[in-house]
């Protein structure tokens, strides 16, 4: 057991306090003050007036809106469809980058790669063209009439606009998932796969037997992490569909606290609709943590 000296954890509390002193100031704080807006009527208008407490005035408002629970809808599908392909899809990547017949592998790993280090703002612009409101013009609908196939009115129709978002993100951060799953991949030890060679077992049941089980804890992690980012998005949806065209159909949780608190100007509405976001990403860490123990 090493026993250090009261200089030495002097010196452990100087390295720390910077750290504590930034989480204290940029994360702890404005949280608690987002947790007391919240109870509060307070707007971009009268910011130099205190804040006139209101009470749950703004949590009774936004459970009894239409809008919130449409708002929530679109957050839960997004979340739905695009955590589920994008693992399955990031797994089966990783495998086949992780495969011994795989040449070049370097160069796989960072062509893939690529689209998660570029900027969201450039990759949602990219698509918005592919993908345009025009339908003569959109370079989708160009490709599918020269194949034979019908013109989609892809950002105007709100069930294709919102598959164009899912398509947007998925395509971004499968380099991501990818690399997190080929680090678990790393962490299987090859004697497991010689022996279920010996046992001649087919590719199949190596992936579902073998390979899925192991990368459980990884799984459980990206599945938290991929999750509370979905809760999150606003980029793709604020710069392909303005915010949440076709009539709100795109519209997300954080979409919906930025309209409310910048462009509307209330912030207790808008510091109401960030402490749901906190409770529901709380409790999704939570359930992740414990599947990741019972494992």
């Amino acid at each position: 057991m090493i026993v250090a000296s009261k200089r030495e954890r002097a010196a452990y509390y100087l390295y720390v306090i910077p750290a504590f002193l930034c989480f204290g100031i940029f994360i702890f704080w404005p949280t608690v003050q987002s947790f007391y807006l919240s109870l509060c009527k307070y707007s971009m208008s009268s910011i130099n007036k205190d804040p006139k407490f209101v009470g749950l005035y703004y949590y009774k408002n936004l459970f009894g809106s239409s809008q919130f629970w449409q708002v929530m809808k679109n957050t839960g599908v997004f979340t739905f469809f695009s955590v589920p392909f994008s693992l399955v899809l990031g797994l089966l990547m990783a495998i086949m980058v992780y495969s011994k017949l795989v040449k070049y592998k370097t160069f796989y790993k960072v062509a893939l790669y690529i689209p998660y280090v570029s900027s969201m703002v450039a990759v949602a612009s990219v698509f918005k063209i592919l993908f345009n409101a025009n339908l003569s013009n959109s370079v989708v609908n160009q490709l599918f009439m020269k194949i034979g196939l019908p013109k989609v009115d892809w950002l105007g129709d709100p069930q294709w606009a919102m598959f164009v978002i899912i398509l947007v993100s998925m395509w971004k951060g499968l380099g991501y998932i990818m690399i997190i799953y080929l680090g678990g991949l790393c962490g299987i030890s090859d004697d497991i796969y010689e022996a279920a060679d010996l046992d001649a077992v087919t590719p199949w049941k190596r992936l579902t037997k073998i390979t899925a089980p192991l990368l459980k804890p990884t799984t459980f992690f990206l599945l938290a992490t991929e999750t509370i980012g979905s809760f999150q998005v606003f980029t793709p949806v604020n710069i392909i569909t303005n915010g949440g065209d076709p009539f709100g159909s795109t519209s997300t949780l954080i979409t919906f606290l930025y309209d409310q608190g910048f462009e509307g100007g209330h912030m207790g509405k808008a510091s109401a609709i960030s402490v749901i976001i906190f409770v529901i990403l709380s409790i999704l860490t939570v359930i992740q943590k414990r599947m990741t123990d019972e494992d």
